[in-house]
């Protein structure tokens, strides 16, 4: 499934409405999505009433340094694992500051993939200022663009979801 430009933009204004009347701030950390989801929520006027950062951690170096992401965990898990998107979550809300946080860390291919984690392959995480944290596995088709939009999308909608329950 393709993630539109209209999809994406859709997705991205009614999570800016959901942080504005819950008055809350948000920051990314990112990997695979490149910053993508940071600029989708920047795209709006205004946005930073809510958002404050994007942090792209693209490398295991700058996931540690950045985001604080134990070396323990990118050697035991890798880092497009469960544990190393909570501990993305967390660094950028005490990085940044904020309520609220997302990460995404995935194989958008060509290459990169293996059995346990193929191509497509892209972990998230959300998290509130509360201690409350989900994470989420997904496996999306197509080519690195096409897996990279579907996972924008999929933070986007994430967060919502999350946000909606607290």
């Amino acid at each position: 499934m393709q993630a539109s430009d209209q999809a994406l933009q859709h997705a991205g204004n009614e999570l800016a409405k959901l942080l504005e009347s819950q008055g809350r701030t948000m920051a990314t950390a990112e990997s695979c999505t490149g910053g993508w989801v940071a600029k989708v929520l920047t795209d709006r006027a205004g946005s930073s009433a809510y958002f404050m950062a994007g942090l792209v951690t693209y490398s295991n170096d700058a996931k540690q340094s950045i985001l604080g992401v134990e070396a323990s965990a990118l050697d035991e898990h890798g880092a497009v694992s469960e544990a190393v998107v909570r501990q993305m979550v967390s660094g950028a809300m005490k990085t940044v500051g904020v309520d609220v946080a997302v990460a995404t860390s995935g194989i958008a291919g060509p290459g990169g993939g293996s059995d346990a984690k193929p191509v497509g392959t892209v972990w998230f995480a959300w998290g509130a200022g509360d201690g409350r944290t989900e994470a989420s596995v997904k496996r999306f088709d197509g080519d690195r663009d096409q897996v990279r939009r579907q996972a924008v999308l999929y933070a986007l909608q994430g967060v919502t979801e999350f946000l909606r329950k607290l």
